[in-house]
């Protein structure tokens, strides 16, 4: 389904943005073959494909949708040379491997007393790909946010849903806290006189999905099978971030993994990776189709740790559950020209892990219906979830020792979407990324959606009530949902933000 728009907006904002020379260069293309609801200009295709037309009006709604939520009114409770700054620090790298039901657990709530503004404008990576009912993408948008960028700024994308025009510079805390959000060393080589310069976050537990995608691909090839017991041993590992030795289903790693998010389950998926030598070839793998910032750089054989300089960005994170949604005919070309289709994975790997997302117990960050009816924080994607983790006595989701202390059954009864999705977050990263699909009778809507910013746990809304007693605490700022909830308006036609705008020159 296309976007759905005003025609006379729309068509304002056409001339507008021709007439004033989009610097962000987006705007070349609009003349071609826009197509309004209602009607279309252009010659028909048989089969849509992203064009620069399709991609600019959708940029243009993402970037709206980004400024929309003032990300930097956050605060901070952490600030730069604050003491709890410096305990933060201290945790080192070690910290992106510890799960909530191992580690002491950081409410955000702990010393919000002391907290200040956030001294800039934080980093935030947001991408949206819409996609044809057969699950072939149309419209692709990536809007990057930033103390270089803080007008947000548009990354023009070509028809296979790339650019070359970023250069991307791997995430660091106290290069973002002390050099004004200037990373200093590059993610991808090569890239030093590209016209924008982006320090990615970190991915934290979004990581999960290559991880994933890697076993998935030992699958497909007989290397291993899902019911297959694996016997994790870490012998040797420097610290017991990621557990202790235990033998499960590969499948119920994966599933852990997954659905609750578990670290040490994601340790011994990455171990498996390593002991058949799968690492190396999955990195270069995902340089191979197009999607060169999806590494899992620098961890362990030993223990499957050590995830510090792992890379990834929104625009191949949701390039990647395109990839896993699977559609009909080519989907991008690879950078060598050949045809990336959905059978890079089988079709019962890819119906595998897409019933595992869908499964996810973490509905809290775009989509809150874990959350539901609690007033704070607000309302998201209007997802189902999965009855998996509903409790049929009280309809309360508990998830493992989490327990979310609402009903959701009215939530479940009022959802428009079913959302296929991955979060994650550390102190300095607030993730999450899915694929959303419009439930029958509900407005028709079929898009990847992803945001990638450093606003974890670390910072807060200066409106963040105290947690209900008992129940799991909230561990983003809210607005993540509400520019979940304003990027699926996009789709719907009940956004403002479908009139066009003209995007922020920097």
């Amino acid at each position: 389904m296309p976007l759905r728009r005003d025609r006379k907006s729309c068509n304002r904002g056409i001339a507008t943005g021709i007439a004033t020379g989009i610097a962000t260069g987006v705007a070349a293309g609009l003349t071609a073959t826009l197509v309004l609801a209602g009607g279309s200009t252009g010659t028909a295709v048989a089969e849509p494909r992203p064009s620069e037309s399709s991609n600019s009006r959708l940029a243009l709604a993402l970037l709206g949708a980004v400024k929309q939520q003032h990300f930097e009114d956050v605060l901070d409770t952490a600030p730069p040379g604050s003491a709890a700054a410096r305990v933060l620090y201290a945790a080192g790298a070690e910290k992106y491997e510890l799960s909530p039901d191992q580690a002491p657990r950081r409410t955000p709530t702990a010393g919000t007393a002391a907290a200040a503004p956030i001294h800039q404008m934080p980093n935030v990576d947001a991408t949206v790909i819409e996609l044809s009912g057969a699950g072939t993408p149309i419209a692709a948008a990536n809007v990057l946010l930033s103390p270089q960028y803080p007008k947000g700024r548009i990354v023009p994308l070509d028809a296979d849903l790339a650019t070359d025009q970023v250069r991307w510079r791997s995430w660091s805390d106290d290069t973002w806290d002390g050099n004004g959000g200037q990373g200093t060393e590059d993610a991808i080589p090569g890239r030093e006189d590209a016209p924008i310069d982006f320090m990615s976050p970190y991915p934290a537990s979004v990581l999960k999905l290559m991880v994933g995608y890697g076993v998935l691909r030992l699958v497909d090839a007989g290397v291993i099978k899902l019911d297959d017991d694996y016997a994790y041993d870490r012998t040797g590992a420097p610290n017991t971030a990621c557990g202790l030795n235990v033998t499960k289903k590969i499948s119920t790693f994966f599933d852990e993994m997954q659905t609750i998010s578990r670290n040490e389950s994601t340790c011994a998926m990455i171990k498996l990776l390593h002991d058949h030598d799968a690492v190396a070839p999955l990195n270069q793998h995902f340089r191979d189709v197009g999607l060169p910032m999806l590494q899992l750089n620098g961890t362990r054989t030993v223990d499957g740790g050590g995830w510090g300089n792992v890379t990834m960005n929104a625009l191949d994170t949701a390039k990647l559950l395109v990839l896993i949604n699977g559609g009909a005919g080519r989907l991008w070309t690879a950078p060598d020209g050949t045809p990336v289709r959905a059978s890079l994975l089988s079709d019962a790997s890819r119906a595998h892990y897409l019933k595992v997302l869908g499964e996810q117990g973490l509905n809290q960050v775009l989509s809150t219906t874990n959350y539901c009816g609690r007033g704070y924080p607000a309302a998201g994607l209007p997802q189902r979830i999965s009855e998996r983790w509903i409790d049929p006595a009280t309809g309360q989701v508990k998830v493992g020792d989490r327990v979310y202390g609402q009903d959701v059954r009215p939530c479940q009864e009022a959802a428009e979407v079913t959302f296929q999705h991955k979060t994650g977050y550390i102190d300095t990263s607030g993730q999450d990324a899915g694929i959303v699909h419009s439930l029958p009778g509900a407005e028709d809507r079929h898009y990847v959606v992803a945001i990638h910013s450093n606003l974890g746990n670390r910072y807060v809304d200066p409106n963040r009530p105290a947690d209900p007693p008992g129940s799991y605490p909230v561990q983003y700022t809210e607005k993540y949902a509400l520019f979940g909830k304003a990027v699926d308006d996009i789709f719907t036609g009940s956004s403002p933000l479908l009139r066009l705008q003209e995007p922020a020159r920097d």
